[in-house]
Order: structure tokens, then sequence, then C-alpha cells
């Protein structure tokens, strides 16, 4: 069923919307949930309430990317769950993943003090918008939707190692932008 279909069943209401959603995208937020939790529990029950927040979403709201707004409900729904779960010292989720960005990131308190979080907001998004298309999905794919390297290295053909070091110039280019905008 397409997007408009399953957004019309939600405005009347009708059941059959959450199953329409969980056949089209169970497995896409799943697999987000899973890249932040690792515990397939936990990224169940993201999943789960990833649809009763649409329920209670829509209506009044109509999404226009119905894919990136799952997707982005399920990753703070993931991302509660990790720091709920790390606080208690029982998963490590996304440690790696928060490390490598640790560099090119200004610390909270340095953010706070610096600018406000619409500025660095803007300068990534910019910085983002004039990379090439594939060097933009790698990055969201890895630093938003937490895909595993290996995962990204055989989407695109190229040994694991290749694609550490492609992320890592991304990274060293984002860090470059963000010292040129003066936020680093």
């Amino acid at each position: 069923m397409e997007d408009a279909g399953i957004i019309e069943l939600f405005w009347e209401r009708s059941e059959r919307a959450i199953a329409e959603l969980s056949e089209k995208y169970g497995a896409f937020c799943f697999s987000v949930a899973m890249n932040v939790l690792s515990a397939a529990e936990d990224a169940e029950e993201c999943v789960n309430d990833t649809w009763l927040r649409a329920w209670n979403a829509i209506p009044p709201e109509r999404p226009r990317h119905l894919r990136a707004w799952l997707g982005k409900i399920t990753l703070n729904l993931a991302l509660n769950r990790w720091q709920k779960n790390h606080a208690s010292k029982r998963c490590a989720g996304l440690e790696q993943v928060f490390a490598e960005l640790e560099d090119c990131i200004p610390s909270g308190e340095d953010l706070k003090r610096r600018l406000l979080a619409s500025e660095l907001s803007r300068a990534i998004n910019s910085w983002l918008g004039g990379l090439r298309r594939a060097d933009r999905v790698i990055f969201v794919k890895r630093y938003w939707y937490g895909d595993a390297v290996n995962e990204l290295a055989s989407d695109c053909g190229v040994s694991p190692a290749k694609m550490a070091k492609r992320l890592y110039k991304l990274r060293l280019s984002l860090k470059q932008a963000l010292s040129k905008e003066g936020l680093l």
C-alpha cells in the first residue's frame, strides 16, 4: 500500500493502518532500533512504541515522508532506551559510533557557551549538502541510523577497511567545516 493510503487509514482511525505500517516499514524500523540497541526485545518494543506514537500523532499530523518520519521516531525511542540501559550498565550499543564523532563535535558545555544548537545544526546540514550524494548517504546511515561499517562496506562493494577510511575522511571534513565556521 502507498504511504498516502496508509495515512488515510490513520485519518479514518482504522486499525488496519497499524498492520499496513508494520508490513511496509516493520523491518526498516526494527533495523534502526537494532542498530542502536543490539537487543531484539528492546528493538521490538521500540517498534511497537513507534506504531503507538504514529497512532497518537496521525491525525492531526500528515507526514510528507512517512519512512523518514517513522525512522526518526524509532531512532529517538531507541536512543532513549539506550540511555536508560546504558545508565544501568546493561548495553554498550552506540559507544563506538559516538566515540568516532567525539573529535569533530563540540562538547555539550562548549556548545552551550559558544552557540545555539540551531547554529551547529545549520552548519552540519550545510556541510552535508555540499557532499556527493553517496558520501551523504553513507554518513547519515552510519551516524544517524547507526549502520555497521561492515554493512556499509558490503552495500558499497568495498572492503570494511576502505569504508572505515572513507568515514574517517568524512569526519575530518566535518571537523574542518565546523572549525572554519568557528564552532570548534
